[in-house]
């Protein structure tokens, strides 16, 4: 088997689809990226089988054929050169593998392309359609409040609840929630299911700039996500989801308006000082003023910062985790935000001032034990 591209083309391709391969010590051939040639396309295949990836590309062949290429040494070979036109010659009865680049000539093992895990279709699937910028938007403004925790696997993954009013997108690891609405998103039937953290990972670099529409197709196993020319799919989380809905507080009498950014760089001052273990912070309000606080017994550290903000309610004092805080800020667009709170106890939620009609986020952060100290 034999097949000519050029080494800039290839090496964008097996980048795309390089994460999903795995470093098994169980099965060594998915170290590999599967080649497969048949009338002059390339199919690359890549899987560690919870999810996996194809791409596909013109090369110049006759053949066909397929093939099991080492994943690690092929990407550092094609990272050292130029673009140029790159040859491979395949020994169909050993699988040696033959690379001629120029003046250069790499000799690598392949492996039987039959041994290669099959990389599994969709059946009976439902399928709904989102453009990419939608998909891209929800993952980031949910990944990060994934949880890591294996004994809660639900969790462990981001929740996709389907209707034909909109899709919400739920993350969260019992400290902090993120739920993120899509209103001009929506599908024919009603569903639901948990995508795991490193597919959605994957989706997010290999999503493209320019705002295509995604196929997601789904059934009760796996989602399948089609771009391009480019193929992800994965297993589900085959768990229930905590209800989410009944953790949200719905009276927030206690509501807190301040300028995003003012409030992010403050508290990334004050969590300096803060405990290394708890990153406690102290928010006392009274009137329209803030007072953010922190201190780490241990080193005689302390910090304090006041901001001048818009309140209504009744002054109340709160502790909360700031890092926390720092990352759902960071995750928030707008220029101002509101923490809308009951009691010192309760979650308070973090929303912004204005959402558009196109989006509704809301996320919510549990509040952590105040010292007893002043």
């Amino acid at each position: 088997m034999k097949f000519i591209v050029s080494t800039s083309t290839l090496l964008k391709q097996l980048q795309a689809v390089n994460g999903a391969s795995s470093s098994s010590t169980v099965l060594p051939i998915l170290e590999n990226f599967l080649f497969e040639i048949h009338d002059g396309i390339l199919t690359i295949s890549a899987t560690d089988l919870q999810t996996s990836m194809t791409t596909s590309l013109p090369v110049e062949s006759k053949e066909e054929g397929k093939v099991a290429v080492p994943a690690k040494i092929l990407m550092e070979t094609l990272k050292t050169l130029p673009d140029q036109p790159i040859a491979f010659t395949i020994d169909n009865q050993t699988f040696a593998i033959e690379i001629s680049a120029g003046d250069g000539k790499y000799k690598l093992s392949g492996e039987n392309g039959e041994d290669f895990p099959k990389i599994p279709t969709v059946e009976n699937a439902s399928s709904v359609n989102l453009p990419a910028s939608v998909l891209s938007e929800a993952i980031t403004k949910t990944l990060f409040a994934v949880s890591g925790d294996e004994l809660r696997p639900a969790m462990t993954g981001v929740f996709c609840q389907l209707s034909p009013q909109y899709i919400t997108f739920v993350s969260t690891d019992a400290h902090k929630l993120v739920r993120y609405r899509r209103m001009d998103a929506s599908s024919e039937s009603a569903a639901s299911f948990i995508l795991p953290k490193k597919a959605l990972n994957l989706l997010k670099s290999s999503l493209p700039s320019e705002d295509v529409n995604v196929s997601v197709e789904y059934n009760n196993t796996s989602a399948f996500f089609r771009f391009g020319n480019i193929n992800l799919i994965c297993r589900l989380i085959d768990e229930r989801y905590p209800d989410y809905e009944a953790v949200i507080p719905k009276n927030n009498p206690n509501v807190l308006t301040l300028e995003r950014a003012l409030f992010l760089n403050s508290l990334r001052r004050v969590v300096i000082f803060a405990n290394k273990t708890t990153h406690q912070v102290r928010l006392k309000i009274s009137g329209s003023e803030l007072n953010i606080s922190s201190e780490d017994i241990d080193f005689a550290n302390e910090a304090h910062e006041r901001l001048s903000c818009q309140y209504e309610g009744d002054d109340m004092e709160i502790g909360f985790n700031a890092k926390f805080l720092i990352e759902m800020l960071n995750n928030l667009n707008g220029e101002e935000v509101n923490l809308e709170m009951s009691t010192p106890n309760r979650a308070g939620l973090l929303v912004p001032q204005t959402n558009n009609d196109k989006e509704d986020v809301l996320m919510l952060v549990m509040p952590v034990m105040l010292n007893t100290y002043a």
